[in-house]
């Protein structure tokens, strides 16, 4: 019998609007820990309202802090296509990464001629859709908060050979983007698959020692 090569984490680049895949940056090792933080949403300016107190208006914020490691000399080729050019040590992974927080130069050129002839932008064009990939029942719709690198090793030419990176995101919700979106539907098949998890769970009050009140 054949074993299972194990699941490789990562996060997909998409065009938001025809979902096509532009970019792939597998996590070469797993994470050890992820750090999540769900922060549910109140009613109001006042968090005391009793009336409002177990009123959920919307999905929480929730937010995901990954450290990632990176090694230029032991990078598999990925299914789908080969690894990373060595000689160029880590700089493509990373640069996968930081372009996906900045516009590009092609639109930063064109802001600043539409700028200079007295034309305002009304809306930039969308960047990808970050979705981050961990597991599959875990494909998240994303927003890049920050990016923190530790470069931890070079080769002759300077080039990063080894480092960590720290990732942080955010879920993006339909709150954020609205139920015709793509990332609109990725959220809500997310949260279909933690209630029906949920509903695994049928302890009953006695497992607590609760008799009522």
């Amino acid at each position: 019998m054949t074993a299972l090569a194990p699941r490789r984490g990562g996060i997909v680049f998409l065009d938001p609007e025809q979902g096509r895949v532009l970019r792939v940056v597998p996590f070469q090792y797993n994470p050890d820990s992820i750090t999540r933080t769900l922060r549910p949403r109140g009613i109001g300016a006042d968090a005391g309202d009793r009336l409002e107190a177990l009123r959920l208006p919307g999905p929480p914020r929730e937010t995901f802090r990954i450290e990632a490691e990176f090694d230029a000399t032991d990078q598999p080729g990925a299914a789908g296509g080969p690894a990373p050019p060595a000689e160029s040590g880590l700089l493509g992974m990373l640069s996968v990464l930081e372009t996906a927080v900045s516009p590009t130069v092609e639109q930063l050129t064109r802001q600043n001629d539409l700028a200079a002839r007295g034309i305002l932008e009304i809306a930039p064009v969308q960047a990808p859709l970050p979705v981050l990939v961990l597991g599959p029942r875990r494909v998240l719709p994303v927003r890049m908060l920050g990016i923190d690198v530790t470069e931890e090793a070079y080769d002759g030419e300077l080039n990063p050979i080894r480092a960590r990176v720290t990732l942080t995101v955010r879920i993006l919700t339909v709150d954020d983007v609205g139920f015709s979106h793509r990332a609109g539907g990725l959220h809500l098949q997310y949260q279909q698959g933690r209630e029906r998890f949920a509903g695994l769970v049928g302890y009953g009050p006695g497992a607590v020692g609760y008799a009522g009140g």
